[in-house]
Parts: C-alpha cells; sequence; structure tokens
C-alpha cells in the first residue's frame, strides 16, 4: 500500500471511467483511421532509429516515405480518379498520427502530400492534376513548398521572387533578386527534390499581380529514380544540421531566370494568356491572395492535430511513471509516498492533462470543419474564413501546450526524464519548431484578433438606432458595475463567510463560460475603442496606434482560443452517457476552466469581474479537483489510445514497478529476518525516550 498525501473525497473512490468510451471521443469521428496510423508506427520500418547521423537519418525517412506509399497510404485526400478517396478530413487524421513513428516522418510526408501535392491540387486545375500529381503521390518525383523567404517569413505577400511572363516564348521566367529573396527552410530543398511548387510575384505587361504559385522542377531525375544534378539556373544550399526533424533535408533554393512554360502557372485563381493578358476570378489581389492562401490551412491544422498526439504521449509517460516511481516518507517509515500522491505532483501534470482533453476536443470540431470546407459540404466564402480563424486560434495553443507539457513532464520524471530512451529531449528538439510553422504563433494569434475586431465592428454597424441606444446604456452599466469598486463590494459581500458558496458558483458551467465569455468581449471592445481615432488618422498614427496595442489583441486571441477549448470540451461531455465517467471527465473540464481563470486572475482582479473571495475560492477549489481526479489519472492518459509500445518511452512500460517492488521486497525481507540495522537516528530517538522515561521516574 502507498501512503497517500491526497486522498479522493468520499464517494469517489469507486466510480469508474470506460476508457473505451473516452478514448472514441478523444478519437473523434475518424477514429478507426488513427488507430490504424498509430499501429502502423509499431512497424519496425516506420520507427525512430535513435544515434543516426544526419545523412542517415534523412535516408532511413525518405524510404519510409516509400513505405507509405506501397501501403496506399497518401492518397485518402486526393480525387478518386487518381486512387484517392476525396476524404481529406480522414487524410489528415492518419497524417498527425505518424508522429508516432518519427516527428520528421510526419513533416517530410506533409511537405511532399500536405503541401507539395496539395498546392497542385488546390492551385492548380485539372491539366496539372493530370501532368504532375502521379509523380507527387507515387514519390517519383518529390517535391518542396518554396514559399517562406529569408528575408521576410511570415510576410508571404511581400515576397522578393519574381515571375515575370515573356509573350514570346510563352514562358514565365521565375528570378530570385537578392540574397534576402532567397527561398529557404524547405523540406526536400536540401537533397531528395527533382521540383518545387514556387511561390513568386507574378507581373504581366508591367503590373505585379501579387503572389502565384509555379510548378518548376529542380534537378534532373537519374536512371535510379533519384534526385541528381540541379538544373540550369537553380541553385540549392544545405540547411545543415537544425535543432531538430534531422530527418528532413531542409534547404535553401535561388532561381536565376529559369523559364517555365506559361502552363506551370497554377491557375485555378489567376491566369495569363498567351499574349499576357492577366485575369482572375477573383477581383480584389488582396482576396485572391488570402483565397490562394486559405486553400492550404491543412498544414496549421495538422500540426495542431500532431502537436496534441505528443502532448498525449508525453502525459502518458510522466503519469504511468509518477504513479509508480516513491520518493520520500510519510506517515509509515517503511513505506515511500509515490510521486503522483503529491499535491505539487498532480499540480504539474493534471492541469496539462485537462488543457490536452481540451485541445483534442477543440482540434475534432477544427478537423471536422476542414473536412466540411474541402469536401464541398459547406464551402463557402464565410465558411473558409471561418475555417482559417479556427485554424489561426487552434495552431499557437496547441503547440505552445506541447512545448509546455514535454517540459513539465520530463521534469517530473527527474533524471530519467532528461535519457533519451525516454523521448522527451527528442520530443521537445523536434517540436520546438512548430511554434513557427506555418506562421509564428503570434502573428496567427494577431490575424485571428483582427477577425474578432472585424466582426465586433460588423455588429455594432449592423444596429440600429434604438439597438444603439440600448448598447450604450448597457456599456453605462457595465462601467458602473464593472469599472468602480461597487460590483467588486457587491460581490465580496455576497460571498463573505461562504467559500463553500463561492465554490459551488466557480463550478456552473454558466458562471465559467461567462467569466471566459466576459473577459475576450471586454478585451476585444477595449482595443476596438483605442484603435477607434485610428479610423481617421494618417498612415504612421495608425500604424502606431495598432502597435500600441498589438500585445493586447493577441492575448484577446489567445483568450478567444481558451473559449473555444472550454466549449469544444463541454460539447463533448453531451456525448458521453456513462454517467461515472461523464462525471469524470466534468472534474476535469472544471479544472480546465477554472487553471484558465486561474491563470488570468490578475485581469479579472483588475478588471472587477472576480471578487477577492472568489479568487481565493478559485485556487483552493482546484485543488479539490486535483485530490478528486487523482485516482482516475492512469484512466485518462489510457484512455488517449497510447500504448507504451506506441510510445517507446522505457520508464513508461511498467520497468519502474518493478524496481520499486524489488526494493520493497528487499527490505520487508530484511526486516523480517531481523538482521536489518538499526538507523542512528532510531537509535538516538530511543536513547531520548529512556533518558527522559528514567527522568520522569526519579
Amino acid at each position: 500500500m502507498s501512503t497517500t498525501l491526497n486522498p479522493p473525497e468520499t464517494g469517489t473512490e469507486s466510480l469508474a471511467v470506460d476508457r473505451s468510451v473516452v478514448n472514441a471521443a478523444l478519437d473523434g469521428r475518424w477514429a478507426n483511421l488513427r488507430r490504424e496510423s498509430r499501429d502502423l508506427c509499431l512497424e519496425p520500418e516506420f520507427r525512430r532509429v535513435s544515434g543516426l547521423s544526419m545523412d542517415d537519418h534523412r535516408e532511413r525517412v525518405l524510404e519510409q516515405l516509400h513505405g507509405l506509399v506501397a501501403r496506399d497510404a497518401v492518397h485518402r485526400a486526393f480525387p478518386a480518379r487518381l486512387g484517392g478517396m476525396d476524404d481529406h478530413g480522414g487524410s489528415l487524421a492518419r497524417f498527425e498520427e505518424l508522429v508516432v513513428g518519427d516527428p520528421s516522418l510526419q513533416i517530410k510526408a506533409g511537405v511532399q502530400w500536405g503541401l507539395f501535392a496539395s498546392a497542385i491540387l488546390h492551385l492548380g486545375t485539372e491539366q496539372h492534376h493530370d501532368a504532375f500529381l502521379p509523380g507527387a503521390l507515387q514519390l517519383t518525383a518529390p517535391g518542396a513548398f518554396a514559399m517562406t523567404e529569408i528575408g521576410h517569413g511570415s510576410d508571404v505577400a511581400a515576397i522578393g521572387t519574381t515571375a515575370t511572363y515573356d509573350p514570346e516564348t510563352e514562358e514565365f521566367v521565375l528570378h530570385t533578386p537578392f540574397r534576402a529573396a532567397w527561398k529557404d527552410y524547405l523540406g526536400n530543398a536540401a537533397k531528395d527534390g527533382v521540383a518545387a511548387v514556387v511561390f513568386a510575384q507574378l507581373i504581366t505587361q508591367g503590373v505585379n499581380h501579387g503572389v502565384h504559385a509555379f510548378y518548376t522542377p529542380i534537378r534532373e531525375v537519374t536512371p535510379e529514380g533519384r534526385a541528381g544534378a540541379l538544373l540550369p539556373g537553380i541553385s540549392s544550399e544545405d540547411d545543415g544540421l537544425k535543432g531538430g526533424l534531422n530527418g528532413i533535408d531542409n534547404g535553401r533554393l535561388a532561381f536565376d531566370h529559369v523559364r517555365v512554360p506559361r502552363t506551370n502557372l497554377l491557375n485555378r485563381y489567376g491566369d495569363v494568356t498567351a499574349d499576357g493578358t492577366y485575369s482572375s476570378s477573383i477581383e480584389s489581389p488582396g482576396r485572391r491572395f488570402f483565397t490562394m492562401l486559405g486553400t492550404l490551412v491543412q498544414g496549421r491544422v495538422s500540426l495542431s492535430g500532431a502537436a496534441n498526439a505528443v502532448s498525449k504521449m508525453a502525459l502518458a509517460t510522466a503519469i504511468r511513471y509518477g504513479n509508480e516511481r516513491r520518493q520520500f516518507t510519510a506517515d509509515d517509515p517503511n513505506s515511500e509516498v509515490v510521486l503522483l500522491d503529491y499535491q505539487r505532483h498532480q499540480r504539474r501534470l493534471l492541469p496539462l492533462l485537462a488543457r490536452t482533453y481540451a485541445a483534442q476536443f477543440n482540434h475534432n470540431q477544427l478537423l471536422q470543419r476542414f473536412h466540411e470546407v474541402f469536401s464541398g459540404e459547406f464551402d463557402t466564402d464565410a465558411d473558409r474564413e471561418d475555417l482559417e480563424t479556427l485554424a489561426a486560434a487552434s495552431k499557437p495553443l496547441t503547440t505552445w501546450l506541447c512545448l509546455e507539457t514535454v517540459q513539465q513532464a520530463r521534469e517530473a520524471c527527474g533524471g530519467a526524464g532528461y535519457m533519451a530512451e525516454n523521448k522527451f529531449t527528442g520530443w521537445h528538439s523536434d517540436m520546438d519548431v512548430y511554434a513557427t510553422f506555418e506562421g509564428d504563433n503570434n502573428v496567427l494569434l494577431q490575424l485571428v484578433g483582427k477577425r474578432l475586431l472585424t466582426d465586433y465592428g460588423r455588429s455594432i454597424a449592423r444596429m440600429d438606432v434604438a439597438g444603439t441606444v440600448r448598447y450604450v446604456a448597457d456599456r453605462a452599466a457595465d462601467m458602473t458595475l464593472h469599472r468602480t469598486p461597487l460590483r467588486r463590494a457587491a460581490q465580496s459581500i455576497s460571498d463573505f463567510g461562504s467559500a463553500a458558496r463561492s465554490a459551488l458558483e466557480i463550478r456552473e458551467p454558466a458562471v465559467q463560460r461567462e467569466l471566459l465569455e466576459e473577459r475576450v468581449e471586454t478585451m476585444v471592445e477595449a482595443i476596438a475603442d483605442a484603435l477607434r481615432p485610428a479610423q481617421h488618422a494618417s498612415a504612421a498614427e495608425a500604424a502606431r496606434l495598432f502597435n500600441e496595442n498589438q500585445n493586447d489583441l493577441i492575448e484577446a486571441a489567445r483568450a478567444h482560443g481558451d473559449l473555444l477549448q472550454w466549449e469544444a470540451f463541454t460539447e463533448a461531455l453531451a456525448t458521453i452517457k456513462d454517467a461515472d465517467t461523464k462525471r469524470v471527465l466534468t472534474w476535469l473540464r472544471d479544472l480546465f476552466g477554472l487553471v484558465t481563470i486561474e491563470r488570468n486572475l490578475s485581469w479579472y482582479l483588475i478588471n472587477g469581474r472576480i471578487s477577492n473571495q472568489r479568487a481565493r475560492t478559485v485556487t483552493s477549489y482546484i485543488n479539490r479537483l486535483l485530490a478528486r481526479l487523482r485516482p482516475y489519472a492512469v484512466d485518462l492518459v489510457e484512455s488517449f489510445g497510447y500504448s507504451p509500445e506506441h510510445v517507446g518511452a522505457t520508464i513508461g512500460t511498467g520497468v519502474e514497478r518493478t524496481r520499486q517492488e524489488e526494493a520493497r521486497d528487499y527490505y520487508r525481507r530484511l526486516r523480517a529476518s531481523g538482521q536489518e540495522p538499526v538507523s542512528e537516528k532510531a537509535l538516538r530517538d530511543a536513547e531520548k525516550k529512556a533518558q527522559k522515561k528514567a527522568a520522569s521516574a526519579r
């Protein structure tokens, strides 16, 4: 028996969590495909081999990609006439789980089929599909996605590479005019790629029509089907050893007046006739640009899903280990305490567990929305705009959560967590770049913040006179209640002397929703008010005002992402029919909501949204939830569906339990034999007790 420092509350110990029910909810609509992909990663061919050199790691991952092709594992999102199934959501669900085998495998597969081939599919027309997709799908034409430039990063609209049309030869001339316009960080660019989808400023008849994509051969193909020499005008450099993901041959590309046929323009959204006349179905250049980039949103969606997978594996390892590893005695001098029984250990891991559940439920909704848009079920401009905003909100939160989870889980496992065999250090190295992949997280949240401001402006603009009057009156009342001490004082009076009443209120879903929602709304309104003078200001003054409020805008977007996750968790709870399971998951949802509120308590206090009494109750109730959830921590990570074999971390396989049982058995036998040495402390304590007794007798 272990010593229990934080026993669960009476009446909760006998609850039974149905792991299959929880797993079904977590894995979502494409559960079977997720499980198939995880199990594929159990095959030795797809497992990461530690200690490989960079060159050997790259070669192994390339062979793994050929293995995926051989198993028909890459076509699912593509048209049926090309061997696919037009199943966009299912394809992404399978792809995300490849991170179980090796993050380098997941990302290189994403480069080939999620970026290179998908750009051909979504930006090209049927003639491009027929000409270029077979090679991309069968991996006879490994390709790079040449968008990012050294000098502009996330600012794709400002890239320097040009594609100038020559009507005499009916060719585009691709050119890199300066060093900062080199394409960089491109998978398949350093070694394996024979073609690239190159993004460049399309110039024809002296007019720049903005960024468009061009299918561009970059290397010869050898008789063995491998990438050979660079083609004339193409320059390439190897990015070399990176902080992680070294199974991918990232590199740079530059173009010195490289000519490609006019028909290599991926012209779904913009075309050039033989004489150089440009046309597009989308009149606005800005709208056209964002529409083209919006077709590539699946990169952000899949990174979010893969980050969740790593968070789950890290937590599964740390909680399995923490449930077995013992350290320090408490009330029983002969029994050390299991790490997960310590409140601090629970505080480190269980809130991350709650956040990971919330992130996964939110991702399931995002993936569903992605599928609806790309399958054509719901594919209006508004649907695509919503999808882009949701992806831009989700990807930062999940990738940051992954890095935080991996680090905390590593520390929670002590020195064992630092061993490469237990995966944490490798995950940290590989997942670090996910925070800037497919858009820097802060830039993405800024996009979300701008959308929130736009929606706020639209809601104000749609109000009639009566509605405006009511709105002003409501805001005046809000000012009275929240921006003076009156509301805070009233709440303190109602809470005074009744922590139980405060706890009952904050555990109510309506109260949690209100607190999370109100923070977003209040922040957005305050930013909108601060930016209102920019409407009639000079460009320089408008830029200054925006910059002054940029951080607040990003924080508002992050708060919006928290709200989306809480709502997704709550909606998922409604699908759980088993009463015990639902009760445990409700505690976990409450933990997510309350740790989110606790993280932002200063804002709630400063803005009068919560009293000092209730603020203290938030923290105390979190501690109660930790004790309630402790008995079910292992159930909750086992429900992820990642077995110890999937994860591959030695300390997550039960070896620690064996070691601990061996040690405990040794000391039991030693005590039973009567040969256990007496500790100096015990001897001194006995002597003091005897002396005290003798003195008392005198």
